[in-house]
């Protein structure tokens, strides 16, 4: 079975929102025009891009500006503090005020040498335990000041963390791994938000915390990187989950019947009768893309699992019971969704070039997939590729696969990865090319990762603008924004993460001068938000 990646030799760029087909595909073709310092697209168009840059600061285009809203351990009570690698972020309004509001966000992972002072050797379990307390996420109020910067709220009520050690129940019938709760979340990298005000936050590379194993039974065939099952032997299958959080009361659940994979992300879009239907996609080279079809209106615990077939435009039900293969390869539903991604292939699914975030244009109602890459492939910069489904039925289980976007030099980024769409369908797009591959081979050119907006209509449809690029060693995550599109909270992760120890930084982001580097949640704000999105 062949793997869907983007052949440069076949297409280069997208331009606009219909397209041709290419080899079993829809490639959406145009000329994309390189930009240049100091240039804009056009007489009309209002933003002047940056170029790619080295500097280790967060660099902004002209009209823009940002402030830091708290970063790696603030206290954000008198018990709790924010934790390491932050990524997706959401924004839950309160009073009805685009002002005021929780801001939950993940901590997908963690800097051992920067929080617990490992740099090699045996692990203890005092510096475990640190470590634990820095991944999850967290729940923290804010406020827009009079001065036009937003604050956390100090010790407020709503202020808390999910880590490691928080107890989450399984939302299912039976035991996971003989047990109904796990213990902590973590790997929580995007999400999603759902129409009754939770956020989805998805536990992706699980693996790194507690290892892996074939099968509930038996020893683990994968130890982690971390090496926590040392002192805290929880079944490697408590986490790969999507799970539900509540913002106001930090109640949380994994959600089962989505699967477990390593979920990137959760893009939720709920019909006239309720019924809601759930994308995801598992970032990894070969694994596939996912579409739960919900059985109770405002629900996310029954339903129907499905996977992708892109080459011939079909959902391949993952129900044991409409499937011979699975029956004879599984003992029930529970062991099929433990163990989706061998569900995923011997159904027929479609391997993937890391199917990342999973999003849906507000306009025409289609879904998005970041593809980041494949290097094993030959796909250095990836793509985005774009589902139609049939007569625009999310319930369909047939649709058209188009690749909506190809990275590299010619559109100006590589390894797109998160999406965020603005209230008039436009792209702002994060891109993730790996800290030790940053500025280097393939990815010199592109320089420090960056965030970029790409028009989807008008005369500009289709050309990808720089308008950020992160300090050293960064990704720019979880591009969110506030209800009255005012401000863009992101989050920049892991800025110094190739830096050798305590005594050699490569970053010194965000504070500057011989400062650690620091993880933070930034809020980007200006009158070019306005000047673009109206």
């Amino acid at each position: 079975m062949k793997v869907i990646h983007a052949n440069r030799r076949e297409f280069i760029k997208f331009f606009g929102r219909s397209g041709i087909a290419i080899a079993g595909l829809s490639v959406l073709p145009g000329c994309v025009p390189e930009s240049k310092e100091g240039e804009s697209a056009s007489s009309s168009f209002p933003l002047t891009p940056i170029q790619p840059t080295k500097s280790d600061d967060l660099v902004l285009a002209e009209g823009f500006n940002y402030h830091v809203i708290t970063k790696l351990g603030d206290k954000i009570n008198d018990s709790e503090t924010y934790g390491d690698n932050n990524d997706y972020t959401a924004f839950l309004p309160l009073n009805d005020k685009s002002t005021d509001g929780l801001l939950w966000v993940n901590h997908e992972n963690i800097n051992p040498w920067l929080i617990s002072g490992y740099t090699g050797g045996e692990k203890t379990k005092e510096q475990v335990d640190i470590e634990m307390q820095h991944v999850g996420g967290s729940i923290i109020r804010i406020k827009k000041t009079d001065t036009g910067k937003w604050e956390m709220v100090e010790n407020d009520p709503y202020n808390r963390r999910l880590t490691a050690n928080t107890k989450i129940p399984f939302e299912w019938d039976q035991p996971i791994a003989g047990s109904a709760e796990a213990i902590g979340t973590l790997a929580n990298c995007a999400g999603g938000l759902t129409p009754w005000g939770t956020i989805l936050t998805c536990e992706e590379n699980y693996h790194n915390f507690f290892g892996l194993r074939d099968l509930q039974e038996g020893p683990r065939t994968r130890q982690s990187v971390h090496g926590w099952e040392k002192y805290y032997d929880h079944p490697p299958e408590h986490y790969g989950w999507v799970v539900e959080v509540d913002l106001k009361t930090g109640d949380a659940k994994k959600l089962v019947g989505l699967g477990r994979c390593e979920h990137e992300a959760a893009a939720v879009h709920q019909e006239d009768d309720g019924i809601c239907v759930v994308y995801t996609g598992d970032d990894k080279e070969g694994e596939h893309l996912y579409k739960f079809i919900g059985a109770e209106a405002n629900s996310l615990t029954r339903g129907t699992l499905y996977v992708a077939d892109t080459e011939n435009g079909k959902w391949l039900s993952l129900d044991i019971n409409e499937q011979p293969i699975l029956q004879q390869n599984f003992k029930d539903q529970t062991d099929v969704l433990v163990r989706v991604r061998d569900a995923a292939k011997l159904v027929g699914a479609t391997p993937l070039d890391r199917p990342e975030d999973v999003e849906i244009d507000p306009i025409s109602g289609n879904t998005f997939v970041t593809l980041t890459n494949n290097v094993a492939e030959g796909n250095f910069h990836g793509s985005i590729l774009k589902i139609v489904e049939k007569n625009g039925d999310k319930r369909s289980l047939e649709f058209a696969a188009e690749v909506f976007a190809v990275g590299g030099e010619e559109i100006g980024f590589s390894c797109p990865d998160n999406l965020a769409f603005d209230k008039n369908g436009n792209i702002w797009l994060a891109c993730d090319i790996s800290g030790s591959k940053m500025n280097k081979g393939e990815y010199a050119p592109f320089k420090n990762n960056g965030l970029y907006f790409i028009p989807t209509a008008g005369e500009n449809a289709g050309k990808a603008f720089q308008i950020a690029s992160g300090p050293h060693d960064c990704e720019i995550t979880g591009p969110t924004f506030s209800p009255d599109y005012k401000t863009l909270f992101v989050c920049v992760q892991h800025p110094g993460s190739e830096s050798e120890g305590m005594n050699s930084f490569t970053s010194h982001w965000p504070e500057g001068g011989d400062t650690l580097p620091r993880s933070a949640v930034v809020a980007i704000q200006g009158e070019m938000l306005d000047r673009l999105i109206g």
